[in-house]
């Protein structure tokens, strides 16, 4: 069994360069990713200068992950309003970068209605721009701050749903701080268990089609110093069965006013086998994650992803002889079809909990769902 055990000594950081980064050089601002499609073969950094750099950024998940989409998307309108572009233009291909994540049109309409308040007031495009600057930078701070209690939060659910600790959790996909302000929404909790002692196994789904889960999540537990083994996705009812999962934990890019969640593809068998266990399925996910103007999951528009990740193998920043740069190895007979949504949702009466910086809410339903957004509200507006 591929294995991977407790480091001693000091935890580090999952990276030692941050997931996202505004800079201001002489030739003017910029700002400045840590490309995750290179992950973990090398860690390498992306330069955008305008926000179709970004857009492309986002469309190829350089950059990903819900709250850092919403992170990246207000960076991008204050990178336009900076450099003098056309904030709408800017605005709108931003927001449709990736239909599924809601995070990255709440962080967009956030920096966008700073730069718009700003410049009617003041009739100034430079005050303008330091305004969307500044929420993006205000939006930065507050999902490092979510981060933290999110796994606090998180952290006191494991221990009353599981006494004793010697947790063993199953995550799916990635929820670090490659995907966060701060060190992630799940992962995040499992890494503050681990901090505790009180992180027996951490089971990392290798989840496909990206392998976000072994080349991301496998990398920032490495770099944690957590015990963690890493499964193929159709191994993880063999566990179940065997009784050596505790609680699932995953992320969201998505939560509808009813309490579904999308979540990476392979999120809802997950939850099915958790049910049929006995086992608590628990999402991690900020406020800003849930999403009242979709009412239920049926609503959520599922992005489906190129069919040549299902039908060919390719690791496409590392040289393969005889293989064209970008290309990959074929697994299937030409011209197959491939499905290949990159999300699935679940079900309210499946999710045991749902944990945000505001508070938990279980069971999940629309009523708690709809109280615990309308507290958020006003915590944020006083």
């Amino acid at each position: 069994m591929a294995d991977q055990y407790a480091q001693s000594g000091e935890d580090s950081k999952p990276t030692e360069i941050p997931a996202i980064r505004w800079e201001e050089p002489p030739e003017g601002p910029v700002l400045v990713l840590l490309d995750q499609t290179r992950l973990p073969a090398e860690e390498v950094e992306l330069v955008c200068t305008d926000a179709s750099a970004l857009v492309e950024a986002i469309r190829s998940l350089a950059v990903r992950g819900a709250p850092l989409l919403g992170i990246a998307g207000a960076y991008g309108v204050a990178l336009a309003a900076a450099r003098g572009f056309d904030v709408d233009e800017a605005a709108a291909v931003l927001a449709g970068a990736r239909p599924t994540a809601v995070n990255l049109a709440v962080g967009v309409r956030r920096a966008e209605a700073a730069y718009r308040a700003e410049l009617a007031k003041s009739g100034d495009q430079e005050l303008a721009a330091g305004a969307a600057l500044a929420a993006a930078r205000r939006l930065h701070r507050e999902d490092a701050a979510a981060s933290a209690a999110m796994a606090e939060r998180g952290l006191a659910l494991l221990d009353e749903l599981l006494p004793g600790g010697g947790h063993r959790i199953l995550t799916h996909c990635n929820t670090g701080s490659l995907v966060s302000g701060g060190e992630g929404t799940a992962f995040a909790v499992a890494l503050a268990a681990h901090r505790a002692g009180r992180l027996r196994r951490l089971w990392v789904d290798e989840t496909r089609p990206l392998l976000q889960g072994a080349r991301l999540t496998a990398y920032e537990a490495a770099r944690s110093g957590m015990a963690y083994t890493l499964l193929t996705d159709n191994a993880a009812g063999s566990l179940f069965a065997a009784g050596e999962v505790d609680a699932v934990l995953i992320g969201a890019d998505r939560i509808a006013a009813d309490g579904s969640v999308a979540n990476k593809v392979g999120s809802y068998p997950l939850a099915v086998l958790a049910r049929y266990h006995h086992v608590p399925f628990i999402v991690v996910a900020p406020v800003t994650t849930v999403d009242p103007d979709t009412p239920d999951g049926a609503s959520i528009e599922v992005e489906q992803r190129a069919g040549h990740e299902v039908t060919e193998i390719a690791a496409p920043q590392v040289p393969v002889v005889g293989v064209e740069a970008g290309g990959g190895i074929p697994v299937a007979p030409l011209g197959t079809q491939a499905y290949n949504p990159a999300f699935d949702v679940t079900p309210p009466e499946l999710v045991t909990a749902i944990v945000t910086e505001e508070g938990v809410v279980s069971p999940v339903t629309a009523e708690a769902l709809a109280e615990l957004c309308a507290t958020s509200r006003e915590v944020t507006i006083s």
